[in-house]
């Protein structure tokens, strides 16, 4: 596995990358792509770095585990690539962004344009083994992206974090809440969605009313 990440990472990520865990879950994941069919694609593991300056950084998001099939993850949480299909939950975003914005429901699902404008889709495992979900949980990745997370804490200011379900709320206690905008709702999956928990959270415009109030250039959510 190569760690290829945007240079603007590198000082604050660099002590990670030297601890033992790291090159123990470096070494499994390398195993794991050369024994088994793993998602997403090698050059895409970064991509949430890769495509959010950490000066441009925003807003994050966070999930949980790269979707599992076939020409799905692409490196970035809920997203997918071109011309697949929308998982579930991302239906249910697309939807509360239609319900919230009055925005068209988008034909792709890659939400590469929402990184690019400093929204940090970070998944709190990185990789996974085909039709396997939760197979690289627990080798490391949640320590490295705990650590991302409390590291934007501690050196960003009015960062907006968008906590969706049980999971991603027990991140919580990485933030510091003084400096920092949380909101939280359910999870956008259907067994969530589907119980009231997710629709009609407006979590795209809070997040843009949140942004021009700290003077901070809004999200365009719209997608093709």
């Amino acid at each position: 596995m190569n760690v290829s990440i945007d240079n603007s990472w590198k000082p604050l990520l660099k002590p990670e990358f030297e601890k033992p865990y790291f090159s123990d879950l470096v070494n499994f994941v390398k195993q794991e792509y050369k024994k088994h069919t793993c998602y997403p694609n090698g050059q895409d593991i970064f991509n949430a770095f890769n495509h959010c300056r950490f000066e441009d950084l925003k807003v994050v998001i966070i999930g949980q585990d790269p979707y599992h099939g076939p020409n799905q993850a692409n490196g970035l949480c809920f997203s997918v690539h071109d011309g697949i299909p929308h998982p579930p939950s991302l239906t249910n975003i697309f939807k509360e962004l239609e319900s919230d914005l009055k925005l068209p429901y988008p034909t792709s699902g890659n939400l590469e344009s929402w990184a690019d404008q400093g929204v940090l889709l970070l998944n709190a495992t990185l990789t996974v083994r085909a039709h396997t979900a939760g197979s690289h949980q627990n080798k490391g990745w949640e320590i490295f992206t705990d650590t991302v997370i409390k590291t934007i804490s501690d050196h960003k200011e009015n960062v907006v974090f968008l906590l969706w379900g049980g999971f991603a709320k027990k991140k919580t206690k990485l933030i510091d809440p003084k400096k920092h905008h949380i909101l939280t709702s359910g999870h956008p999956s259907p067994l969530s969605a589907n119980r009231g928990y997710w629709f009609g959270n407006k979590h795209f415009s809070k997040t843009n009313e949140v942004l021009q109030q700290d003077g901070a250039e809004k999200i365009d959510w719209s997608l093709i």
